[in-house]
């Protein structure tokens, strides 16, 4: 390759900026006092064909350096080398000239030669470096724009990019890509999910594992080890090595938004993939690493851990919190996206002392960013360190992964006795957490299962984590999983348990679809996929952690039942009110908006510490409504429960979970009007019925 000439260039915009005349590179370092810029003819090159050295009085604006490369094509990859002060006890400072270093703003990221292992070696020559690339960002949207769901209307599906057309079963074209998505999309429409939540999808690293676990073969497959937050994983790309990361990321965006669907995407700021003090120098360590991260003043050597990764990333230092800003209005602006969830979230209401703020600047900025003024942002409102913030996380706008709603469920369902008057609470909105604080309703996501434990059909399969296939001894993964195996563990051909099993697991699904609030469900529980009682499977790139679409087909009672369900939560306007119900009759309204029951009408077993039973009626919003009548039983004794009356009205048995498929979920039509005012309920079930004039 030739030498290209150059000019002084601008520190703004961060990142490189490729035209035809010539192709603009900026980084941002305050202590630095040597810079180059090397450039390579493709990702795999053993030397760069040219590498400029960087003038502070030239290429140099306050802590930005830049320079302007005059007609540089595209497809050239290139990195950066940084040399300054190295005392990291008293300063937290990293520079290390020897370092190749990855543009933290790159578009299209390269991992061709990337070696983690030998990367943490300090006495490495840098020739393990991942590299960007140049390329030109042009796409055709063709009208598109981010949507924008009512958040009280959605049901959000929770899947992992690759694991979810991996298996040879799913029969796609590009199976672990973002283009497999696409392919699925029919089946996601047919479930009648309204926005996927993808488990990371930024550049990550593969290899961050531990060597325990590198030994086995396995590596890090959800995704929690961004390095480049701004380019879509090459490993999801069909073609990275074209650096149509962008292209290939946006062309699934937009056709799940051509289908309805909104896209919320699982951003991870509160660590990177350097890990702590040994862990590799990709980027950050070597720009600004006693800005990036959060750093034992004592010992700047020491990198505090508020998330079990090795690292924090200091989020409400200015420098920092301008780079989530910009990376998360990248995301909407350029990418369509349509929310954010959150890992750790916690992390980022954490003060550069490391103290929680309430008006921690970053999480502010992003609940008064314009950009982001129609963009859902749902926090994962705890850390690794104890932080725990469900209920009183900073902000109006935030909605959180209501966790005290899925433990108390979990418990509630596996037969856990005395909770019936916070069970109340949980399916009404969690208003003792959300409604003192002027929110509502929808600030809470309910949920039962996600990624990180348990699927739902394990959660009735096994007391106990199995997790020795992670190569770390079943230390890995919560000890808690408020579980019950139906009284086996794991696999089992006894019929009654697999029925209790499937009765259970509909219990679930039946609970959080009548719940106020925002359901999500996790990718595959509708089918009841297995991890055969791992519930840390981040490391399994196998059948273990891919979607099983024979499953579809097995358990196709129970994928009937969970579509039905969410299009029973969809026609019912009393199930997605946006505020807070009262128990108040109004003047429109025949019955109060919530009537709370026990097994006798109108009389709840508030303080019977050995009570199993609840039961509502949710008043139809509308004169067309028909009013819902909810009983849960989850005691082992079936009971006898009294209906209430509804003048005028007949109930109709829409749900029984105790029934088999598909008397489980009766459609219009199918319904016969129960004519007397008692109902023979089962132990361990959940039924519905629907208030009408007439049958059908």
């Amino acid at each position: 390759m030739m030498s290209f000439r150059t000019q002084p260039g601008l520190r703004y915009p961060m990142g490189m900026r490729w035209k035809a005349q010539g192709t603009n590179f900026s980084v941002f370092s305050r202590h630095a006092t040597s810079v180059e810029l090397l450039l390579y003819e493709n990702s795999n090159s053993p030397s760069p064909f040219q590498v400029i050295k960087l003038d502070p009085s030239v290429n140099r604006t306050f802590f930005f350096w830049h320079v302007y490369v005059i007609g540089l094509p595209l497809g050239i990859y290139y990195t950066w080398r940084f040399d300054g002060p190295n005392d990291t006890r008293v300063s937290g400072l990293r520079f290390n000239k020897r370092r190749e270093l990855l543009d933290p703003w790159t578009r299209a990221v390269s991992t061709t030669l990337w070696d983690r292992r030998k990367a943490c070696l300090d006495d490495l020559e840098s020739s393990t470096s991942m590299r960007a690339m140049a390329m030109e960002d042009m796409y055709d949207w063709e009208g598109d724009l981010p949507i924008n769901h009512a958040s009280e209307q959605m049901i959000i599906y929770e899947l992992h990019v690759g694991g979810f057309t991996l298996a040879p079963s799913a029969q796609v074209t590009h199976p672990g890509k973002f283009a497999g998505i696409i392919e699925k999309i029919p089946y996601l429409k047919s479930l009648g999910i309204t926005d996927v939540e993808l488990l990371p999808v930024a550049g990550f690293d593969e290899q961050d594992v531990p060597d325990d676990v590198a030994a086995l073969g396995l590596k890090n497959f959800w995704g929690y080890s961004t390095h480049s937050f701004f380019s879509p994983h090459p490993g999801y790309c069909i073609a990275p090595e074209t650096g149509n990361h962008l292209g290939e990321f946006r062309d699934m965006v937009k056709a799940l938004h051509a289908a309805d669907i909104g896209v919320i995407l699982d951003v991870v700021f509160n660590h990177t993939a350097e890990g702590g003090a040994t862990g590799p120098t990709i980027n950050f360590k070597g720009f600004v690493n006693e800005a990036f991260y959060h750093l034992d003043p004592r010992d700047r050597r020491v990198y505090r851990d508020y998330t079990g990764c090795g690292n924090t990333v200091n989020c409400n230092h200015p420098l920092v919190a301008a780079f989530i800003l910009e990376c998360l209005d990248f995301w909407v602006r350029e990418m369509h996206v349509d929310g954010f969830r959150f890992d750790l979230a916690s992390v980022l209401a954490r003060g550069e002392d490391g103290n929680p703020l309430y008006h921690a600047p970053v999480l502010w900025n992003i609940e008064f960013s314009e950009t982001l003024a129609r963009t859902k942002l749902i926090a994962e409102a705890w850390d690794a360190a104890g932080l725990y913030q469900v209920g009183t996380f900073p902000g109006f706008r935030w909605a959180e992964w209501n966790g005290r709603y899925r433990d108390l469920i979990r418990r509630f369902v596996r037969g856990d006795r005395g909770l019936i008057g916070e069970v109340a609470t949980r399916i009404s909105g969690s208003s003792d957490m959300y409604e003192d604080y002027g929110r509502l309703p929808r600030n809470g996501i309910n949920f039962i299962t996600c990624h990180d434990g348990f699927t739902l059909f394990d959660l009735v399969s096994y007391n106990r984590k199995h997790n020795e296939a992670n190569g770390e001894n079943n230390r890995d993964g919560s000890n808690e999983n408020l579980s019950w195996n139906c009284g086996c563990e794991g696999a089992t051909d006894d019929p009654q348990i697999v029925e209790l099993r499937k009765r259970q697991a509909k219990n679930f699904i039946a609970i959080l679809l009548l719940s106020q609030g925002v359901p999500m469900l996790l990718a595959g529980d509708e089918v009841l996929r297995t991890q055969l009682g791992n519930n840390n499977a981040y490391c399994q790139d196998n059948d273990m952690g891919w979607f099983d679409w024979t499953l579809t087909e097995t358990n196709r009672d129970i994928f009937l039942f969970v579509s039905k369900m969410i299009a029973f939560r969809k026609r019912h306007p009393c199930l997605i009110r946006n505020r807070f119900l009262t128990g108040h009759k109004t003047l429109e309204h025949r019955l109060p908006d919530v009537t709370w029951h026990g097994s006798m009408v109108n009389l709840p077993q508030w303080d019977d510490m050995d009570s199993q039973l609840l039961g509502f009626t949710l008043a139809g919003v509308t004169p067309e409504e028909e009013d819902v009548h909810v009983i849960m039983n989850m005691s082992e004794e079936g009971v006898s429960i009294e209906l209430p009356n509804v003048s005028g009205r007949k109930w109709f048995r829409v749900v029984d979970t105790a029934a088999p498929s598909p008397d489980d979920f009766l459609q219009a039509g199918k319904q016969v009007a129960v004519n007397k005012n008692k109902y023979p309920m089962r132990q361990r079930s959940v039924v519905v019925f629907e208030s009408r004039h007439k049958e059908g």
